[in-house]
């Protein structure tokens, strides 16, 4: 029987509830009533019921126990009336149980017991929001249980602990700690408790949606639900249905988001659980106010559902509902109501979602009552915080990432500075609202030997899949293999924490002075409601000019790059190019009459600095009339553009890289060694990753002519083609020092996808973050004919002295469909 009751306690820790119910009843038909250990198989039974949702047998075979138990093995079924309690909603009862049971314990030599009990105190502690409480009792597990040794059966039990740190970690916004720690579980359970290792994927979920990462969030919940019929884990079935409401809300579909919400609380009101059946209720509301529900009923619901939060002892849920109810309030016009629902502050140790939402509301709050100095403030408040957590991810792939409420702080903010309407004000927090990743230092992943071997079979597979495109088909066992090890490669960077420091931002006189010392003037776009807006800043005037509609714009955007792409380099049935070209001519003519010409008088002659949002990233602006021969200089912020102006670096090396399988590399390489006699050339079998990458750490120009393709789905692998195999954005966020100036003469390379406030990943996007103040590259594909000779002439006028700004628009006056843009610092 002791060994059934042992392999049931695996079976059930492990993750595995069923089985351990199986062995249990085994285990109790052997069994003696008057045995001791019957009560503990009881107990062990209730737990492994309560597991797969059957609560109310759960306390029926507890109260059998009862009448069995011995005054030594009491403690047992006081945690286990206390972990029914839990998965039941009732936090005090809980509570008030294993702080019976480990008063009980601390008395006796049961170091084994203590420790699970101590686990699982803090797992309630960490549920109802007291983290520095949780945080407290795992630690002391985690002592506890290493000190006791693998003979104690401890290993695994130290590892919930770790793991429950990690969640701990998420509430107070550490994640790349937290992903850290569940690694550190996912190594025992990997051994120990395979059925954990689908609780750890939800938990990683929750990390991942609180960094800002909605679609991730998302594939770690797919992996954790496509498991739940074989686990029979119930309650965290109904919890990943949650989170999962969660993420697709961040992701902005509201619909799917209730109807997730609404799965999760009928599986909890199965299980009983009102407590966390009331919190799926919480989302489901959240749900209704984003789709534009925003009545009274929701109001009066929210703050109901509020006080019955606080009553189960979920503060931070109820502090969330009190505030949605006071933003469903004001988006009615009922201020006083509103201000019911804000009394308070924010507690210590709250969660960063609690204490953003607040600042939102409360910034509402001032608009809603005309009080532009609050709305000011508390948005600026919030984004603060925003900063401080961005601050400790070293991951560029989390800094780019925001939460729903950053950005709806950041919209706040400027819809009172546009309403202010003073130059000055509408600048400050167009520069808070955008391209925030820029503003912290560059931090490498370590390199690990899982790493670097996980990036070199990615090179080979990527050269196996393209060899495979050039043939005319698809090698897709390589192109499976080869996403696997991008999501395994981009999670190891997730991992990393920031330095901390932060670059300040610009202030308007400072871009003026450097505007006029540049003899350029500087346009900002930004959306409001469904039309855009440019802000026109020069050395003596700044504008606020009203656009065209964004449908029209974003639409003739899109239109044109595809016309681009298919009158490129190929030959053409001459009523069908003219249908293309006939179309090209009609974009343009869009873009300029909605985008451009408004904005002419207030350019004048000057040099133009361009600050896109949205779909503009991929704007060929070069190719509008207005703009040709005009230097043109697209940045992510102005703070970027004056950082990238004041920086000076002595001139070094010129590196010249020709990729394979491109008719006219070799050509465009040799042509320009001529004008640089003393570069470094690589190009044919010379031309591999390694040789590159140790080039560009000692170049201070760098010209690839290769393949290059933009991978909108992972960006971190955008990539050129080298003769071994890609060199990848992932590879320039590792690099020491990357050039002052890069030319990409490959197609598209020069896209970004763009997140939430104007945030931009990509190979061009890589190099920028990791230092090169100017990248030159094409944001659709490119006719390498052609772009032969507008290298050459372009590198002529660079070897000149011509700053890049102008060397391009002379280079490309005479190619009109060439999609070059310069990007960073034009000079």
């Amino acid at each position: 029987m002791r060994d059934l009751h042992q392999r049931a306690i695996e079976e059930i820790n492990s993750g595995r509830p069923a089985v351990g119910a199986r062995l249990l009843r085994e285990a109790l038909r052997l069994a003696d009533r008057a045995e001791p250990l019957t009560a503990r198989l009881l107990g062990t039974l209730a737990a492994a019921e309560v597991a797969q949702g059957n609560t109310g047998r759960a306390l029926e075979l507890l109260d059998e126990a009862d009448e069995v138990v011995t005054a030594e093995d009491r403690h047992l079924l006081l945690s286990q009336r206390a972990l029914v309690a839990v998965l039941t909603g009732r936090m005090d009862d809980a509570l008030s149980l294993f702080d019976d049971a480990i008063l009980r314990l601390r008395r006796t030599d049961q170091k084994a017991a203590l420790t699970r009990v101590l686990l699982n105190r803090g797992m309630l502690h960490q549920i109802a929001g007291r983290v520095r409480l949780a945080l407290a009792d795992l630690d002391q597990c985690a002592q506890l249980g290493a000190s006791l040794g693998p003979d104690e059966g401890m290993p695994r039990t130290v590892a919930k602990a770790v793991h429950g740190r990690g969640q701990c970690r998420v509430l107070t916004g550490d994640i790349p700690g937290a992903l850290r720690d569940f690694d550190i579980a996912a190594e025992v359970y990997a051994d120990q408790g395979q059925g954990m290792l689908a609780v750890l994927a939800g938990d990683r979920a929750r990390a991942l949606l609180a960094a800002g990462l909605p679609s991730e969030a998302a594939t770690e919940l797919d992996t954790f639900l496509k498991r739940v019929p074989e686990l029979r884990m119930g309650h965290e079935h109904a919890e990943a249905e949650l989170t999962m409401a969660r993420a697709r809300l961040a992701a902005g579909d509201p619909a799917e988001a209730r109807r997730w919400a609404d799965r999760a609380r009928l599986h909890f009101r199965r299980r009983r659980n009102d407590t966390w059946a009331a919190v799926a209720e919480l989302a489901m509301l959240r749900a209704d106010f984003a789709a534009g529900n925003g009545t009274v009923r929701v109001a009066r619901a929210a703050a109901r559902l509020a006080d019955r939060l606080r009553s189960l002892g979920l503060r931070n849920d109820a502090e969330e509902a009190d505030l949605l109810a006071a933003r469903t309030y004001l988006a009615r016009g009922r201020t006083a109501e509103a201000r019911v629902h804000l009394s308070g502050r924010d507690r210590p140790g709250a969660p960063l979602t609690t204490r953003l939402l607040r600042r939102l509301v409360l910034a509402e709050l001032g608009a809603a009552e005309g009080d532009q100095r609050r709305t000011f403030a508390e948005a600026r408040a919030g984004l603060a915080l925003l900063r401080e957590h961005r601050g400790r991810f070293g991951s560029l792939d989390l800094q780019t990432g925001t939460t729903s409420l950053g950005g709806e702080l950041a919209r706040a903010g400027l819809a009172a500075a546009l309403e202010n309407g003073r130059p000055e004000v509408v600048y400050r927090w167009l520069e808070r609202s955008r391209a925030q990743a820029f503003r912290f230092p560059p931090v490498r992943t370590p390199a690990d030997e899982h790493t670097v071997d996980a990036v070199a079979e990615l090179r080979q597979l990527a050269r196996e899949a393209r060899a495979a495109e050039l043939k005319g088909s698809q090698d897709t066992d390589a192109l499976r293999r080869a996403r696997q090890l991008e999501r395994e490669i981009r999670a190891k960077g997730w991992r990393t924490d920031g330095v901390g420091g932060r670059s300040a931002e610009v202030g308007f006189g400072e871009v003026k002075a450097e505007l006029a010392d540049a003899d350029s003037v500087l346009v900002s776009f930004l959306v409001d409601g469904g039309r855009l807006l440019a802000q026109v800043v020069g050395d003596r005037r700044a504008d606020l000019l009203g656009l065209g509609g964004t449908a029209a714009v974003f639409e003739a955007i899109a239109r044109l790059r595809s016309d681009l792409d298919a009158a490129c380099g190929r030959r053409l049935h001459p009523a069908l190019e003219q249908v293309i070209h006939t179309s090209i001519r009609r974009q343009l003519g869009v873009l300029s009459e909605h985008l451009l010409d408004p904005l002419l008088p207030a350019i004048g002659d000057h040099n133009v600095v361009l600050v896109p949002t949205g779909a503009l990233s991929a704007m060929p602006w070069g190719l509008l009339d207005a703009l040709r021969g005009r230097p043109v200089t697209v940045t992510p912020s102005p703070s970027a553009w004056v950082s990238a102006k004041r920086t000076t670096r002595p001139a070094g090396p010129v590196l010249l890289v020709g990729g394979p399988n491109l008719k006219h590399s070799s050509d465009e390489v040799r042509r320009l060694a001529r004008i640089y006699p003393d570069s470094t050339v690589l190009d044919g079998d010379d031309a591999t990753v390694d040789n590159a990458l140790a080039a560009v750490n000692r170049s201070s120009l760098a010209h690839f002519a290769s393949h290059g393709h933009h991978e909108q789905e992972n960006v971190l692998f955008s990539r050129l083609d080298l003769v071994d195999g890609p060199l990848m954005a992932h590879d320039v966020h590792q690099l020491a020092a990357v050039p002052d100036h890069v030319v990409l003469s490959s197609c598209d390379i020069g896209q970004a996808v763009v997140r939430a406030g104007d945030e931009i990943l990509g190979f061009t996007a890589a190099l920028l973050y990791s230092g090169s103040r100017t990248v030159v590259s094409s944001v659709a594909r490119v006719d390498d004919e052609a772009a032969v000779e507008v290298m050459t002439a372009y590198h002529r006028a660079l070897a000149r002295g011509v700053p890049p700004g102008e060397a391009l628009a002379d280079a490309t006056r005479s190619e009109p469909l060439m999609p070059f843009v310069c990007h960073g610092w034009g000079g």
